[in-house]
């Protein structure tokens, strides 16, 4: 669709996050790798989180009920969702890395999305709010690495 409302991206971002959450917490309960299980439900966890925190943006008393209305105009949906549409749908499996790699670049993609309506926006608002989340993707793509490289050591 041509035509969004930020809230329309931020509802699409929340059930990104849960299908991501969805496919860790398959994966988690299809290996038989106690360690691989451990960082599966990690990461669901960390996506479910995220998933909360968009959520949370719909709420009464949010700050960002003006920049939720807003509307934008991009002739190409959105720069990244179709390539996350498909990570999203994917089959995680693999190794602590191959899970890493895949949390990581999907968190990047995420990151890229936002900066891009960052540049795009017509308001300060809106852009302050996509720049804080992209600032949030880059927060959370940190956490993961440490939280990863804790985990392999175990």
């Amino acid at each position: 669709m041509r035509y969004n409302q930020v809230k329309d991206l931020i509802e699409w971002a929340a059930g990104f996050h849960a299908r991501m959450a969805r496919q860790y917490s398959e994966a988690a309960g299809e290996t038989e790798n106690e360690r691989l299980e451990m960082v599966f439900n990690y990461l669901a966890s960390r996506e479910l989180k995220m998933k909360t925190g968009l959520e949370d943006l719909f709420r009464d008393g949010s700050d960002h009920s003006e920049v939720m209305e807003l509307w934008f105009d991009d002739s190409s949906d959105f720069p990244q969702p179709p390539e996350l549409e498909r990570m999203a749908e994917q089959t995680v499996t693999g190794s602590i890395d191959d899970a890493m790699k895949t949390a990581t670049a999907a968190h990047q993609r995420l990151q890229a999305l936002y900066e891009h309506r960052a540049s795009r926006a017509k308001i300060e608002p809106e852009e302050e709010f996509f720049n804080a989340l992209a600032q949030g993707h880059n927060s959370e793509i940190r956490h993961i690495m440490a939280s990863m490289e804790e985990l392999q050591g175990v």
